[in-house]
């Protein structure tokens, strides 16, 4: 299987650069992967494609300002850094602009001083290990001083931090939003409570390698970046009692399919507990748990994509890319959504 069987052609202008003033008011292409079928319609109107004993299963990831910029202490040179992961206490893996100026033992002033960060060292891709030093709390230094982490094909500057957050964002640690959950608001989600389907979380702290472009000419030679996720033990029995009770288990996003498709046995048993999952889900793959799929549209030759692909097969999906082109959906983060069941 090659890459390049998943490209498309995407015009420039079909990337959206805003978020619509309306979460909701996004489009929804609907695809019935048995069939094939397309239909059009609003995103607020997903409820007439759920049904009560159904389960919505959502990621309350959140995403961190993450991008921060900071001055060598020793030369005054201007660094850009992007935190990835954090290691422990307050040590994280960064991404480093420029790298050359990055060398370990190097010093980083943030915001006259209220932050700074040492190199300690250089590991895998040329990321840093960084310890930061601070007085009080990080996270709220963080606030002060980072910026949103947006995509590199987002070039608009976000007037509000909240628009690349869903509305049920809680546990903090994402350089990424899970994008799908952005098109719910408090009054939907309400809407769709009521008529009898249940809405599980889960967490995957969405990494910056979601972005990665795959490099090799053979889909089965990629390596998928590493990410770490929780299922909480009342939120496993909730989306297993879904299953047993012949509910279907939708994910919003392919976070939360990954975060399902990892935790879940072969048996089909979804399992609680924490871990880091590396999970590629490309054509060809069985899936143990999630019946339907809320996301958005993918990058050209991506991995979630082939995810996409593996859940409705890989004609069905071009197909449905085409039209999407042609009927003008947005693309991407700030995008359109499509719900495939």
């Amino acid at each position: 299987m090659k890459t390049s069987d998943f490209y498309y052609d995407l015009p420039q202008e079909l990337i959206a650069q805003d978020p619509l003033e309306d979460r909701s008011s996004s489009r929804l292409m609907h695809l019935d992967k048995l069939t094939g079928e397309l239909e059009h319609t609003d995103f607020k109107h997903i409820v007439r494609y759920l049904k009560p004993g159904d389960c919505l299963v959502i990621n309350d990831t959140k995403v961190i300002p993450a991008r921060l910029y900071g001055h060598k202490k020793d030369t005054g040179a201007l660094i850009e850094i992007l935190l990835l992961k954090r290691k422990e206490n307050d040590i994280w893996e960064c991404l480093v602009k420029p790298g050359k100026k990055a060398r370990p033992g190097a010093v980083i002033s943030f915001g006259d001083g209220i932050l700074t960060g040492e190199i300690l060292d250089v590991v895998e891709e040329g990321n840093r290990l960084i310890q930061f030093h601070y007085e009080g709390i990080f996270e709220e230094i963080l606030d002060q001083l980072g910026e949103m982490p947006l995509p590199p094909y987002i070039t608009h500057k976000l007037e509000d931090k909240n628009r690349y957050q869903t509305v049920y964002a809680k546990n903090e640690g994402s350089a990424a939003a899970p994008t799908a959950g952005l098109h719910f608001t408090e009054e939907l989600l309400a809407q769709v409570r009521s008529m009898g389907v249940n809405i599980a979380h889960v967490t995957l702290h969405v990494g910056l390698g979601t972005f990665r472009p795959v490099k090799v000419d053979d889909v089965e030679s990629h390596h998928m970046h590493s990410e770490f996720y929780v299922v909480e033990e009342d939120q496993a029995k909730l989306i297993n009692d879904t299953k047993k009770q012949g509910g279907r288990v939708i994910s919003v996003g392919t976070t939360s399919c990954r975060t399902l498709e990892s935790a879940t046995s072969e048996d089909g048993i979804l399992h609680a507990g924490s871990g880091w999952t590396e999970i590629f889900i490309y054509p060809g793959y069985r899936f143990k748990m999630i019946d339907g799929l809320i996301t958005n549209f993918h990058l050209p030759e991506s991995t979630l994509l082939m995810l996409v692909s593996a859940l409705a097969g890989k004609e069905k999906i071009m197909h449905a890319y085409e039209e999407a082109v042609k009927e003008r959906y947005r693309f991407f983060s700030f995008g359109d959504a499509m719900f495939i069941q």
